[in-house]
């Protein structure tokens, strides 16, 4: 799976065009995209911080670690890219050599890809099931097949979308394969304030819950509602006194009843909150102190 962060290396020139390289990760050698134009160079220092490059990346709602994940070793070679290329033909058969030791153990798990670390000294499986699978088994007949090192990471069912989405309803690549790097939480709130069908079928992404885009406006719906009054508060307006019966957060409307029945929608700023007696009282009441004692 991706990972977006910081590199260590000893290189004096960056190139600033797009470049493969080879980087030490936990995980092992693997092969690597230089990207970002948020992260130049000059005289082999960065342009920004780390600070400014991380708030860019959490304001545009895209997880960024701030620590290094690891260090470039060297730029890729022709070999390299050669042999990335072998690595992700023989995946393939790997997941299929363990979708059948599976059956034959009759483990109840579902393989959802695989990755073979560059330099093939491990192979790591990801698998979606229900609950705990003991697949100790399964992890030395593979290690024998193969003779290498074998990890077996279970995801959710998000992290499956992640690894095999296509297309949304959206007529775009999944976000959580395009650029957002850690899955955040989603909310029913959100859908509802931003008035969004409640249709299951719509409003759930690839991975069968809420879509991630329902994050993307929410803090400015949030924003937007808290300008608004509430229901029943009482307003005065060009056609008179009424009480506010509904809102629309987008076009900052208020839906406002006056006392014939009539309803109309006026614009914020075309509205006067109309403030009761004891709520002007609360207003203006100086707040006792600790030492203050009631008068008698």
């Amino acid at each position: 799976m991706d990972t977006l962060a910081w590199f260590r290396h000893n290189e004096t020139q960056i190139p600033k065009v797009h470049s493969r390289d080879s980087g030490k990760t936990d995980k092992g050698l693997e092969l690597g995209h230089l990207v970002g134009r948020f992260c130049p160079y000059k005289s082999g220092q960065f342009r920004l911080s780390q600070d400014q490059v991380k708030k860019y990346f959490d304001d545009s709602q895209i997880d960024f670690s701030g620590k290094p994940a690891g260090k470039v070793i060297r730029y890729a070679t022709a070999e390299d890219i050669s042999e990335e290329r072998h690595l992700r033909k023989i995946v393939e058969e790997e997941i299929k050599c363990c979708k059948r030791f599976i059956e034959e153990l009759g483990l109840s798990m579902k393989i959802v890809d695989a990755e073979h670390i560059f330099g093939g000294e491990r192979i790591i499986f990801y698998f979606a099931s229900d609950g705990r699978v003991d697949f100790r088994e399964l992890v030395k007949k593979i290690a024998h097949e193969y003779q290498s090192r074998i990890e077996m990471r279970q995801v959710g069912s998000r992290d499956e979308a992640k690894l095999l989405g296509d297309v949304e309803s959206c007529g775009q690549q999944c976000c959580c394969q395009r650029f957002l790097k850690a899955l955040k939480p989603v909310n029913m709130r959100m859908a509802k304030m931003q008035k969004a069908t409640l249709d299951p079928s719509k409003i759930s992404g690839y991975c069968g819950r809420l879509k991630c885009c329902l994050r993307y406006e929410d803090k400015t719906y949030t924003e937007l509602k808290k300008r608004l009054p509430k229901r029943n508060t009482k307003v005065k307006t060009k056609q008179g006194e009424g009480r506010v019966v509904d809102t629309q957060i987008l076009t900052q409307l208020v839906i406002v009843e006056y006392d014939d029945g009539k309803r109309n929608a006026v614009g914020l700023d075309e509205i006067e909150i109309i403030r009761s007696a004891a709520t002007e009282k609360t207003k203006n009441q100086k707040p006792k102190t600790q030492n203050e004692k009631p008068k008698a």
